[in-house]
This record gives C-alpha cells, sequence and structure tokens, in this order.
C-alpha cells in the first residue's frame, strides 16, 4: 500500500481505538484525506521532492485551515477561513497532511486544557490528570500517537506545559521567527505559533519550513563546553513531590554530558511572570477579542467557558497608566534577566512546578493556572526562545524541562536539549515480555528491562484471538488481581514509535503497579473481549502459556 494512504489509515483507527473525541474541534472525513494521501503518494513516485510526505498535521483551534472553521475554542466565534494560515500552507507545501483542528483552552487563555466547551482534554498517560493548555488537543495527538506533528501558540507557556505533560517535545521559537497571519491572537504583541513531536529531530525539522529568514544575527558565544544556568538554591519554589529530585536529575545529566553548570538568580524570571496576568499585560487579551466576548455576553454567554470570560472581561477596564508603569517594571526586569543569562548559552528549568488532576483544576482554575506559569511565563515578555523536552517519570507520569536562552538561538538550545537523552519506562504483559515474540521490537527500539513486578491487584487478563497470540490487559477495579508485569527503560521516542504501530484492541493508558506507582502500559478495549478466554487465574500471561503446553 503506498505509504501516505496507509498512515493516514492507520490514524484513523487510532483515532477510533483510543477514543478520545475531545481531542478535535474539527476532524476532516477520511475520504477527504484519504483522497489527500494518495495524491501525495502520487506526487513522490512522479519524483517531487516533498521532505514531511506521510507527515500528519494537527492544527490547533485557533490557526486557520482552509475547509474547516476556525473557532479558537468558542463555536459561537467561528469563521471560514479563505485559505490555511502561513504556517499551515509551508508545511502542506512540504509534504504534510492536515487531521483536522484541536481542541484548546478558549482563545488561548489558560494553561491547562479543560476551559472549553468541546470538554476538557485528559491527559494521553493518566486520564485524571489535566492534558495542560492552551494548545491541548494538539499534544495529545502526537502523544497518542495519532499525530506526527501539531502546531500550537504559545503566549504564557502553552507550547511547553501540553508537551511536559505528555511526553512530547515542544518547540516554542524566538517571537516572529514563524509568522503569525491567520492566527487568531491572544496577545498579538508576544504571541509565537510553535510544533509538537514525538521526538527531538522531527520538531525541528517541521520547524525549519514553518520559519522566516532570520532578520537578526544569532548572538555569539566564547568558545568552551555548554553554559547552562540552573536557579540558586530554593529558588523554585514549592514543586509537586519527586519533581525537585527529576529536575537534578536532569541537571546532573547535562553536567555528565559535560555542560558547564552554574547557578543564576531567578528573581526577575518569576517577578515577570506574575505580571503577564497580574499586570496590565492582559489588557492585550480584551484587545483582541473583548469586543465579541462583551457582545456574547450580553446574549447569555453560550459557549463562553466562564473562567476565560471573566479573565477577558476583567481586562477592560485597566487604566492606560499602569500599563505604562508596567513596561517600565519589565524592562528593567528584563535587563535583570538578560545580565544573569549574560555568561550562559541557557537556563535549565522544570517546565511547570507540578501536574495537577481536574478535580484540582475545577476546584482552583484561577490559582491552579497562576501556579502552572510561574516558570514560562516570562518567556515571550522578556523575548526569548525556549523547548521543552522530556526529562524522566515522576511516580509514572511524564516529567520535563525546558531550555531558554536569548532570541535566536534556537538550534543552540535544541543541541543543548540533546544532552537529554529521556527514556521512559513501559509496563508489558504479553507478547512483548522476555522471551515472547514481540520482545525483538522493544531490543530494537533500545530498550532494556527493568524489573519484573506485578500489577496492582486491580485488572483481568484475557487470552485475545490474534497473531500472535497475546493477551488483553482490563482495569476491573475489585474484581480484579495482581497480573505479572515486566518494567522496560527505552527512549521516549521509542515509545512514540511503538504508539504508531499499535494494532487495535490494544491501547496505550497507565498501568497501577502492585506498590501504587503508575507506569504507561498496554491495555486492550473492553469491547474486544466477547470471545477471549479470561486467563486471570493463571496470574500472568507465561504462567498460563506453560499451563498449556503442560495439559495433554
Amino acid at each position: 500500500m503506498p505509504p501516505v494512504l496507509s498512515r493516514v489509515q492507520a490514524a484513523y483507527r487510532r483515532i477510533e481505538a483510543v477514543d478520545r473525541p475531545e481531542i478535535w474541534i474539527d476532524l476532516r472525513p477520511r475520504a477527504e484525506t484519504e483522497a489527500e494521501a494518495e495524491a501525495i503518494d502520487a506526487r513522490v513516485a512522479a519524483g517531487e521532492r516533498l521532505p514531511l510526505a506521510g507527515r500528519l498535521l494537527a492544527v490547533k483551534g485557533n490557526i486557520d485551515v482552509a475547509g474547516l472553521p476556525t473557532t479558537a475554542g468558542c463555536p459561537g466565534y467561528a469563521y471560514q477561513p479563505r485559505a490555511d494560515a502561513q504556517v499551515v500552507a509551508r508545511l502542506r507545501a512540504a509534504g504534510a497532511l492536515v487531521l483536522g483542528t484541536t481542541n484548546m483552552d478558549q482563545f488561548a487563555t489558560g494553561l491547562v486544557g479543560t476551559r472549553s466547551p468541546y470538554g476538557a482534554v485528559r491527559n494521553a498517560y493518566a486520564p485524571d490528570r489535566i492534558s495542560g493548555g492552551s494548545s491541548s488537543g494538539s499534544a495529545v495527538a502526537v502523544a497518542l500517537g495519532i499525530a506526527d506533528l501539531a502546531l500550537g501558540t504559545d503566549t504564557a507557556g502553552s507550547g511547553r506545559v501540553p508537551a511536559a505533560f505528555n511526553g512530547i517535545v515542544g518547540l516554542k521559537p524566538t517571537r516572529g521567527l514563524v509568522p503569525t497571519t491567520g492566527v487568531v491572537p491572544a496577545c498579538a504583541s508576544i504571541d509565537c505559533v510553535t510544533v509538537f513531536a514525538r521526538t527531538l529531530p522531527e520538531a525541528e525539522e517541521a520547524l525549519a519550513h514553518m520559519v522566516e529568514p532570520p532578520g537578526r544575527a544569532v548572538p555569539a558565544r566564547a568558545p568552551g563546553p555548554w553554559r547552562v544556568a540552573v536557579p540558586a538554591p530554593g529558588q523554585l519554589g514549592e514543586l509537586d513531590p519527586g519533581w525537585a529530585q527529576a529536575c537534578a536529575a536532569a541537571v546532573a545529566q547535562v553536567a555528565a554530558a559535560g555542560a558547564d553548570v552554574r547557578p543564576i538568580d531567578l528573581t526577575p524570571f518569576t517577578e515577570a511572570a506574575a505580571m503577564l496576568y497580574e499586570g496590565a499585560f492582559v489588557a492585550e487579551r480584551y484587545t483582541a477579542v473583548g469586543s465579541f466576548v462583551d457582545k456574547s455576553l450580553a446574549g447569555g454567554g453560550e459557549g463562553l467557558d466562564p473562567t476565560v470570560a471573566g479573565v477577558i472581561t476583567r481586562a477592560r477596564d485597566i487604566p492606560a497608566h499602569r500599563l505604562y508603569a508596567d513596561q517600565d517594571r519589565l524592562a528593567a526586569l528584563r535587563t535583570r534577566a538578560l545580565a544573569e543569562l549574560a555568561d550562559a548559552d541557557a537556563l535549565l528549568l522544570p517546565t511547570t512546578p507540578g501536574h495537577p488532576t481536574l478535580a484540582e483544576v475545577a476546584a482552583d482554575p484561577l490559582g491552579a493556572n497562576a501556579r502552572l506559569g510561574r516558570f514560562t511565563n516570562s518567556t515571550n515578555l522578556f523575548d526569548l526562545a525556549a523547548v521543552a523536552v522530556p526529562a524522566g517519570e515522576v511516580n509514572g507520569l511524564p516529567f520535563g524541562v525546558m531550555l531558554v536562552g536569548p532570541a535566536h538561538t534556537d538550534e543552540r538550545l535544541a543541541r543543548i536539549a540533546g544532552l537529554l537523552r529521556p527514556r521512559t519506562r513501559l509496563a508489558v504483559v504479553g507478547a512483548h515480555l522476555s522471551g515472547q515474540p514481540l520482545n525483538p521490537q522493544l531490543l530494537a527500539l533500545g530498550a532494556r528491562l527493568d524489573r519484573t513486578t506485578t500489577t496492582a491487584p486491580v485488572y483481568r487478563l484475557h487470552a485475545l484471538r490474534t497473531e500472535p497470540p497475546k493477551p488483553g490487559l482490563v482495569h476491573a477495579g475489585e474484581a480484579g488481581a495482581g497480573i505479572e508485569t515486566e518494567i522496560w527503560c527505552l527512549p521516549a521516542e521509542g515509545l512514540g514509535h511503538l504508539l504508531t504501530t499499535l494494532p487495535r484492541p490494544m491501547a496505550l493508558g497507565s498501568v497501577e503497579l502492585a506498590d501504587g506507582s503508575r507506569v504507561a502500559g498496554f491495555l486492550c478495549e473492553p469491547g474486544a473481549l466477547a470471545d477471549a478466554e479470561d486467563i486471570t487465574a493463571h496470574g500472568g500471561w507465561r504462567a498460563y502459556l506453560d499451563a498449556g503446553r503442560r495439559t495433554p
């Protein structure tokens, strides 16, 4: 089968398998995308050079895609664009194929991924956790292996927070490097279009097709090892349990790779971060969509997220003198921040202070959101570049860090981020176990066996009628039992590869282990169990196979 058509068909099977309708605002009809895939395959066969041929693209709902409404996460705001946004057109010209537009925090106002009438976008690994916003649907589409690339936007951190929470890469380029023509603004003066991918090279390749020719020279650097700044002790503030240790491990990893690590004062960064929403700069959000929000509220406010509407309408009455005062204060903070970074190539930070649950955000929507932006909010205010990358796990969930540096050091930041070789853990219970038919897939991806354990006693195991034979693990609550499990460590990009090739009825989810921790693991769609034998009593797949071999 032609490769692009095959990839499109696999994506639609994956969409059905993961059953996450909240990812999308508008998904293109399958027949339409298959016809476009066949056309791309024909162009490549005829000798046309399309470097992104076969890469499937998800586009945040505030970025124009011809043929689909642009909603910015608000149905009443929707309009029909006459053409693709400039950045979408560039990626399509390189061969990328758009699957659809993705869900988002309404009007790109939020870092949580829950402020949408289209539904809260759940985390790719733990459905009780937030996905991060505002580019929530785009990040989860990539993390679940549906899309290869996705576009987001980043004003306060929306191209980085969802990347961290879903174990993928988020590139936030220098302001102005990527055109924002055809993008609904949040704060037009600092908005950036961003790209998500499962690996850093994939994200960089996409960015190369998105950028404008450089308008400013890359800041010079003295020869020598990379110089990486980290906050002075105690300046990160309160972090979720395990996050300080995970961040320290990332710092140790770049140091072990040869980087020169040095402390800096983080104060100007965190003080500026608080100004983005608490100061006068939020008034620019009212400039963007305030008149629409006012008119909609006057008519009943249907389709408006109340938290977003509150943020925007409160910005209406901020006096002009306060904006000028905040601009002066920001300029002083930026001078201090750049002085701190003067002898460093990058600043390494945890992308966020923690990862809240959906319930925690619902209980305190403003407070939870404000906490998430502690390290990300200042980046665009200071005109800095950033890249967010996976840096391991904490309690079975992805943990991410970001590298921040001066404008137009995008490529430099990516090189430093490459010093972090993120690995993730995967729980397997069947055909990927040691000695089983699919175990060579893990070995080929550079995986190594970490340990053998059991799941928490809340699962049941069924023998599926597949080739090769494999079991299906399903959550059963109190009716479940502990199942023998191997934990494998593998490169994060390796897990991404497995996702794209995962056949139905298998799905990736969060598996609870006997010690209470959680890791990513292969689960099974309950609908596939109708004719499957329940083999839970054997305690594991290998024991079941051994019992069959002993049977005369």
